[in-house]
């Protein structure tokens, strides 16, 4: 299905096009920029509400500052779809986060006006300080840098370190705080609240309204109105309100709020801001969803609504004839209140990811035990570590790809002291459409090599349950990994009765002749899929699921490589330093002398596409597996096929 995008945004093809418009045609633009992203959203899916309401920002910026020369930043990216169409990528826009096209972030392989490539939270202001620090440093005096972040971005620590730097630096440093009381989904903590009184401090705003009236009506030159104005705005700021001291501390220079949605005094306010040298903040407000009502009242339900009908505003959803699996994010959330009903001491914890790791579900029912701490991962752990000092039994719901960002933490505060922190590791593997920045590749790799650390994955949604039931056991006194992937699973009837599960125990699913499969995870799945494929070509493999990593089974896989010369794992973790790894390590430790293959994760960068698009790609579906087999089995086939 073709999209064409109206009149005016049709022929802009770059900011130079932008920049040929009128002042009076912008809100015209802004429209239809706003049209086209609901337009191709709602056939071709994708994130929504977020790009919506930075429409006339995203217009403003591109029209005031000389991009790509000036260097703008986006954090997260979930926002910067109108920045996309705007430098060169209107026509190739339907194909925003499909297999091989637009990345759904910005990607500095696929533009020069993707100056930073982001997925995660708060590293707008970092980045776009070290650009400016090095425009300086080469005497690109002249040059701009902006970095827009969100609010909800703005609550992590990163952001505040980048701040802290930027007050002192020698940088021409913007930073736009695009203010709307969410992320995914609504903001949490004590920032959310200073800037509400920021934006709804009357008396602040009405006196520097007053101030500047006065200002304009008084018979004095320009200096003197410009140098009174700012010892006027400071001293307002001083008496009246605390709006600006936290920024202002820093020795960022605070202006705003203003309103995010009026292009006219957007595009003054960065004209002048253009002119004012030094690192210094514009704090606009916004909606999410802005122009889409629908997306405005529910801003989380339309994050990523998935395809949608744009009239009605009716989301697509599977139809099906039989009871479907459920998610694994939905099996975590309802089986972690089943445990907490039964263990008072249980506590659950999410870094801003409520809605998606289903953990929601327990901050509904109980709200004093369930906790969203805000994009702060590094908080996340050391707060779960806390409490698990204290006796409780936490649970620290995190993506795996978040997880890297609080690293130390997991070693420095939860390992070496052993606290029994759960870390639920969700959307382990390859997550699909976000893309790099978001697959969960490298948890098994950096989790395995941390001393007194458990890691496990469940292969179905019966395991998940049970090694959620066995972490919080008073038996269990380490910190405790469940890692499982994003999307459903496989059994429609899941909720099965509770069983502890020995910890480093795996099983044996099949017996077998020749070859075994030792697999890790829900791509254990895929595994039983391929022995089925090849039953009838008489290639008759073991299957093992090995449940662990560490402490991996030692028992069984003596009895592996004792009974089979030919080996293949199987993980959606890289294959360098993963569960392969393991099993090599403890063939050679102990002297055996076979065939292994691994299947993973490559040593390599895999974009975004479908998981099942992805699985093909890297070689790691059922049919991939089938193909091993028989390669590794093709003398005993070559032999049975002579015999017929």
């Amino acid at each position: 299905m073709e999209i064409k995008a109206s009149k005016l945004l049709s022929d802009i093809n770059n900011p130079e096009d932008l920049k040929k418009l009128s002042r009076e045609q912008l809100h015209l633009v802004s429209d239809e920029l706003r049209q086209y992203i609901i337009d191709v959203v709602s056939v071709y899916g994708g994130h929504f509400a977020a790009s919506l309401g930075v429409v006339e920002l995203s217009v403003a910026l591109h029209y005031v500052f000389d991009t790509p020369y000036d260097q703008l930043v986006w954090d997260v990216g979930h926002q910067a779809y109108g920045h996309k169409i705007l430098t060169g990528r209107r026509d190739q826009f339907p194909t925003n986060r499909k297999y091989h096209g637009l990345s759904g972030f910005p990607n500095r392989n696929e533009s020069e006006y993707d100056t930073f490539g982001v997925g995660h939270s708060s590293t707008s202001i970092s980045a776009a300080l070290g650009m400016a620090m090095a425009s300086y440093y080469k005497g690109e005096k002249d040059r701009q840098h902006i970095a827009v972040i969100g609010d909800g971005a703005m609550t992590a620590g990163l952001a505040f370190e980048a701040m802290n730097h930027a007050g002192i630096a020698n940088s021409n440093l913007l930073i736009i705080l695009n203010d709307n009381c969410m992320s995914i989904d609504p903001n949490v903590g004590a920032l959310k609240e200073y800037l509400t009184d920021i934006t709804t401090s009357h008396t602040y705003n009405k006196v520097k309204d007053d101030v500047w009236n006065l200002l304009g009506k008084l018979p004095v030159g320009k200096t003197f109105s410009r140098s009174m104005a700012q010892k006027l705005t400071d001293g307002i700021k001083g008496m009246v309100s605390s709006s600006a001291n936290l920024f202002e501390a820093l020795n960022l220079r605070y202006f705003g709020p203003i309103d995010g949605h009026n292009i006219t005094k957007l595009v003054d306010t960065l004209t002048d801001l253009k002119n004012i040298p030094g690192p210094k903040i514009l704090h606009i407000k916004t909606v999410k969803g802005k122009g889409y009502v629908l997306a405005e009242k529910d801003q989380t339900k339309w994050h990523a609504p998935g395809l949608f009908d744009k009239v009605t505003g009716e989301i697509q959803k599977k139809k099906f004839d039989i009871p479907q699996p459920p998610k694994y994010q939905d099996v975590f959330g309802h089986t972690i209140i089943e445990l907490a009903e039964m263990n008072e001491k249980i506590m659950g914890i999410t870094p801003a990811m409520p809605s998606g790791s289903s953990l929601k579900y327990m901050m509904e029912k109980m709200p004093n035990r369930a906790f969203d701490v805000g994009i702060c991962e590094q908080h996340a752990v050391t707060l779960s570590a806390g409490l698990a000092t204290q006796g409780m039994r936490v649970f620290c719901n995190i993506y795996s790809s978040f997880m890297q960002r609080a690293y130390d933490m997991v070693v420095h505060d939860v390992a070496i002291q052993k606290l029994p922190v759960v870390f639920c590791l969700d959307r382990a593997g390859l997550v699909g459409e976000d893309g790099a920045t978001h697959h969960g590749c490298y948890d098994i790799a950096y989790m395995r090599c941390i001393p007194n650390m458990v890691v496990s994955a469940p292969m179905n949604e019966k395991e998940l349950r049970n090694l959620m039931y066995t972490s919080q056991l008073e038996t269990t006194k380490n910190p405790f990994v469940i890692r499982y992937p994003r999307g459903e699973g496989v059994m429609p009837e899941w909720k099965t009765a509770f069983e502890e599960i020995q910890i480093g125990k795996g099983r044996k699913l099949k017996d077998g002749q020749d070859i075994a499969i030792l697999s890790f995870g829900h791509p254990g799945n895929f595994a039983a899929s391929a022995i089925r494929d090849v039953k009838a070509e008489d290639i008759n493999p073991a299957h093992y699921d090995m449940r662990f990593v560490k402490p991996i089974d030692e028992e069984l896989l003596h009895e592996v490589f004792s009974k089979y010369n030919k080996i293949i794992t199987i993980e959606d973790g890289t294959v360098v330093g993963g569960f392969g790894s393991a099993v090599l390590e403890f063939m050679n430790a102990h002297g055996y002398k076979a065939t292994v293959k691994i299947m993973g994760i490559p040593d390599r960068l895999v974009e975004h596409g479908t998981p099942k698009q992805l699985y093909e790609e890297i070689g790691l579906d059922a049919n991939a597996i089938a193909a091993v087999l028989r390669e590794m089995m093709k003398e005993k086939v070559q032999v049975n096929t002579t015999f017929q």
